[in-house]
């Protein structure tokens, strides 16, 4: 997959008065680092960078970011959003090298239908929203998906039975559940509820018979 290009302009002002005014701008503030270059204060347009990190890749896109008359391979890390409108306020940019090992945190997405679990009127529980991996920049998956048709009432999925795509490792514990079939849930109602149900019934039942005897007598 080609690299995505993307422009950063440095020498933006700092504080968050600055941060703001580039905001309005249509420009987020960033920071690039990484491989022994001093932090450089940039800012990039927000639609190219929502373009740049809406491809197939996602955040783990490999970046060739346009620093002045320079030129740094990087990936997006530390994306800051606002609470609300979930749009990027502040973003990292990390400088990295084609061969070199990086972490990611890659999204988890479940496929296909547990029909034995629904058939059961049970859930299919998602434990595990992404995964730690290691790998160069290239093989860094958008996302690994896992099947659960074959899952079942009782039964879990695991990390260990991931098969991960080629150049791609997790130190994350093979134990570690991604994905549980749920029986359906049972309401217990123990004799303490019943009893107060029941004398709450029965103090709603009074109360309408004294306000029909109140009405009778007016």
């Amino acid at each position: 997959m080609a690299d995505i290009q993307l422009v950063a302009e440095p020498g933006r002002a700092e504080g968050s008065r600055a941060s703001r005014r580039l905001r309005h701008a249509g420009r987020i503030p960033a920071v690039v680092y990484g491989h022994g270059i001093e932090p450089i204060s940039v800012s990039v347009d927000a639609r190219e960078l929502r373009a740049a990190l809406n491809g197939e890749a996602g955040t783990r896109a490999l970046l060739q970011l346009s620093v002045g008359s320079e030129q740094h391979l990087a990936v997006a890390r530390q994306l800051q959003r606002h609470p609300v409108r979930h749009t990027v306020t502040h973003i990292d940019f990390q400088v990295v090298s084609r061969d070199e090992i990086i972490s990611a945190e890659v999204p988890i997405s479940l496929v296909g239908e547990a029909v034995a679990v629904h058939r059961g009127d049970g859930t299919v529980a998602q434990d595990l929203m992404s995964l730690a991996v290691k790998a160069r920049p290239a093989d860094l998956p958008p996302h690994i998906e896992v099947d659960v048709s074959e899952l079942e009432i009782g039964s879990t999925i695991r990390v260990g039975n991931l098969s991960l795509p080629a150049g791609v490792e997790t130190d994350v514990d093979p134990e570690q559940a991604i994905a549980v079939g749920q029986p359906p849930q049972v309401v217990v109602v123990t004799e303490q509820a019943e009893a107060e149900e029941g004398g709450a019934e029965s103090a709603a039942e009074e109360a309408e018979a004294a306000g029909g005897e109140g009405a009778g007598e007016s």
